[in-house]
């Protein structure tokens, strides 16, 4: 997959392409990663890339120039082009799933008050990571392209997916390591108990029930298995059964 971000901030992209999954991902040719400067399109000897809004208004606004001279250059036919924008879609994990079978995308990031709207002429969608105002599409371009090359074949080991939040439509069930003991607080007997099908029934209803509590969209709109629905019938019938798994003392 080939990842290109259109940025005027080249220098914030070191340290999130030089590290962890991503920079693996890099090295181990999983995904290449592009990050091109629009000030470098510009015309004038200053590098402006920005004027103020017609019609009057705080702030500046990008110039269709600058930017579409960058998006114009750096484009083929296969390109899926994202700016990055307040008013776009939500970002979501299935949307990164689907941007994950790309074979290239163009992510384009806002700044300042916006871009000049004739932009989104040359755009395939606008996305937004949620509702709030940053002051630029940089962090949410990173956000993306870390959820989404972490689903691409080789980034990661692919069962260290399966079973995380929002993958199967809930969130993740709770997780532990080393020591069983800290400071008096003691990991569920349950997951040391050596019984697989006791422990996979135990996350399966942890993660039903957190859904619910935390996230009760998620679990309103979840569509559950056949598995899911007999083990939430039989919580519901008798709650001490989620106690009962986590004490681990099966005969």
């Amino acid at each position: 997959m080939k990842i290109k971000v259109l940025t005027l901030f080249k220098e914030m992209y070191e340290g999130f392409l030089s590290t962890s999954i991503i920079h693996r991902a890099i090295e181990n040719d999983v995904v290449d990663i592009e990050v091109l400067d629009i000030r470098e399109y510009a015309l004038d000897k200053f590098k402006h890339v920005d004027d103020k809004p017609f019609g009057g208004g705080a702030g500046m606004v990008l110039k269709c120039q600058p930017v579409l001279d960058c998006l114009n250059a750096n484009r083929n036919e296969n390109s899926h082009v994202i700016l990055t924008s307040p008013r776009g879609k939500q970002f979501t994990q299935e949307k990164a799933h689907a941007l994950s079978k790309l074979d290239e995308i163009i992510i384009l990031c806002g700044h300042y008050e916006g871009m000049d709207e004739r932009i989104n002429n040359y755009v395939d969608e606008e996305i937004s990571i949620g509702d709030y105002v940053l002051t630029g599409g940089e962090l949410p371009s990173m956000v993306m392209i870390d959820a989404i090359v972490r689903l691409l074949d080789g980034a990661i080991n692919e069962a260290s997916r399966e079973d995380e939040s929002y993958e199967q439509g809930l969130l993740e069930y709770p997780q532990y390591t080393q020591p069983a003991n800290y400071e008096g607080m003691i990991v569920p007997p349950i997951l040391v108990s050596g019984n697989h099908a006791k422990i996979k029934e135990w996350r399966m209803l942890k993660s039903l029930l957190l859904t619910k509590e935390k996230r009760p969209d998620l679990y309103e709109s979840h569509v559950f298995s056949e598995e899911e629905l007999k083990l939430l019938k039989k919580y519901e019938e008798d709650p001490s059964y989620l106690e009962y798994l986590e004490k681990g003392e099966f005969k």
